[in-house]
């Protein structure tokens, strides 16, 4: 085994751009499963005889475990090896998916579905932890924007590849397709990916895991459910009650190790603090946009899941172009500029989106998408970048994972405030009356409901109504996003540091040496 820097790796090593496909490729698969269940949950409840509760687990099951764990799983690849854990994950994931496929009970899919979260979990900070290892800070942003462009080009895809297995396959099909995706990931990585650890990190700490895994979880359950039950029942509060005493105990923990596993440390670095909580604002008003905007395509305009994931696509073409053309604007300008512009572009589109009308066809949505999908592109690519680069990286597993757990539970609480916002503006606006009490609840509930409640009537009224109620919700959410985007921008023009990458990185000190063993060692080769 031999130890070489991280920047002699980095100019060393030909196969990084191979091993770039195989990061890619592990994030595609874990972006489109984000998306990919929803289209199957009709038809497995019809076949599975699951209730409305035992659906939402179903979805929720994976979210809840992925984001919990990503913390630890940051630290594992630190102390064990990012490509050994890489790997694992995948493996994980990919058991998940195949138990997934072929059990035929609700909640054998749910374990399954958590399973699957805990490869995830591995896969997706680890991911973008080897980044800093494998590129210089004058390739990293490409390198950046070609993972998250993965990750998000996958949502998108999850319903256009669910809605075409459902209409030639079982419902099993959307968990079979991730086990060729799994098991090329895997391959890859064992043949181009080199291994890299900090051998100093800390082990890992079986009670400030437990504490993080369930405070976390707690959490976001609590957040995803705060909408349906309200934010004031005692059950919710008890739940945010417990997660706050549990990330207390954590954080009380933590600072008394000597090598904690939630490095408190690395927040107070201004590059890595501020870059971090500017994607996660991000990530909260991208949240708020693709969870209104698959109903409204699919409720109101009248397409399918498979038409929807398709008319998705122009804000995933906006983000590719970002991605791409993020480097040179960074390189010119400096990440603090190019992030409040794309800040500013995603405030534009979202703002511009909120003026939509009840007669306003499908090209509308297209320009605005757009625009949101440039200014996503440019806001967080270059602050995941700066982020990653803001670490020290004998620590880029335990980094990375603190920021991906950041992000997540920032798309989380996004989902859960502006759902509930656009429930109550949709509930509000609603009229039913003249309906029956159950009939009432059922339209109320969704513009989906109301919409089979009004086919049942016959009440044309009742179906106008409900799409004028979704829009003014609609309306109301983007307009929130907005202004969420144009502060963030504000504050990110007035405090982000200004980074500009200068050509090749200078030879990194020894401190920061990490141990490198080349994938052929591994491999057997």
């Amino acid at each position: 085994m031999v130890t070489l820097t991280n920047d002699d790796a980095v100019r060393r090593d030909p196969r990084r751009w191979w091993a770039l496909g195989a990061l890619v490729a592990s994030m595609l698969v874990l972006g489109f499963d984000m998306t990919i269940l929803n289209v199957a949950l009709p038809t497995m409840a019809r076949d599975l005889g699951a209730s409305t509760g035992e659906q939402q687990w179903m979805a929720d099951a994976y979210i809840v475990v992925f984001a919990s764990l990503m913390l630890p799983a940051g630290l594992l690849g630190d102390r064990f090896g990012r490509r050994r854990m890489l790997i694992t994950g995948l493996g994980i994931f990919l058991a998940g998916s195949l138990v997934g496929a072929l059990v035929d009970d609700v909640n054998l899919v749910i374990v399954a579905r958590a399973v699957m979260g805990i490869g995830g979990a591995l896969v997706m900070p680890l991911a973008m932890a080897v980044l800093p290892t494998l590129f210089a800070p004058d390739e990293r942003t490409k390198a950046v924007g070609a993972v998250s462009a993965a990750s998000a080009l996958g949502m998108p895809l999850g319903p256009i590849i669910g809605g075409w297995l459902l209409d030639h396959f079982w419902w099993g099909s959307v968990f079979l397709v991730n086990v060729p995706m799994a098991a090329i990931g895997i391959a890859a990585c064992v043949f181009l990916l080199p291994e890299t650890r900090d051998p100093a990190s800390p082990k890992v700490d079986a009670v400030s895991t437990a504490y993080t895994a369930a405070g976390l979880s707690i959490l976001i359950y609590a957040i995803i459910e705060a909408p349906h039950r309200g934010w004031g029942d005692p059950l919710i509060l008890v739940l945010f009650a417990a997660s706050a005493l549990l990330v207390t105990l954590l954080v009380v923990r933590e600072r008394r190790s000597v090598r904690p596993m939630l490095d408190l440390s690395l927040l107070a670095q201004r590059g890595f603090l501020l870059n971090t909580l500017a994607a996660t604002l991000v990530l909260f008003v991208l949240s708020g946009l693709l969870f209104v905007l698959p109903q409204y395509l699919q409720a109101v305009l009248g397409y399918d899941a498979f038409a929807t994931g398709v008319r998705l696509l122009p804000m995933m073409g906006g983000l590719l172009v970002a991605a791409r053309g993020a480097e040179p604007l960074i390189r010119k300008f400096g990440s603090r500029a190019v992030i409040s512009a794309g800040l500013v572009a995603l405030a534009f589109a979202a703002i511009l989106g909120s003026r939509t009308s009840v007669g306003d066809g499908y090209g509308f949505t297209a320009l605005w998408l757009s625009i949101a999908g440039l200014g996503f592109g440019f806001a967080v690519v270059p602050a995941m970048s700066a982020a990653l680069g803001a670490l020290p990286r004998d620590r880029a597993g335990s980094g990375s994972g603190l920021l991906m757990t950041v992000r997540q539970v920032g798309s989380a609480i996004g989902i859960a405030l502006l759902g509930s916002l656009l429930a109550s503006a949709y509930s509000d606006r609603l009229d039913t009356s003249g309906l029956a009490r159950a009939a009432a609840d059922t339209a109320s509930d969704s513009v989906v409901g109301a919409h089979v409640v009004a086919a049942q009537l016959g009440d044309s009224a009742l179906a106008a109504s409900a799409d004028a109620s979704y829009i003014h919700g609609m309306n109301l959410v983007l307009l929130v996003s907005g202004i969420a985007a144009l502060v963030t921008a504000l504050l990110a023009a007035a405090l982000l540091p200004n980074v500009k990458p200068s050509g090749p990185a200078v030879r990194a000190t020894p401190e920061q040496e990490t141990e490198v063993a080349p994938a052929s060692a591994d491999a057997g080769q």
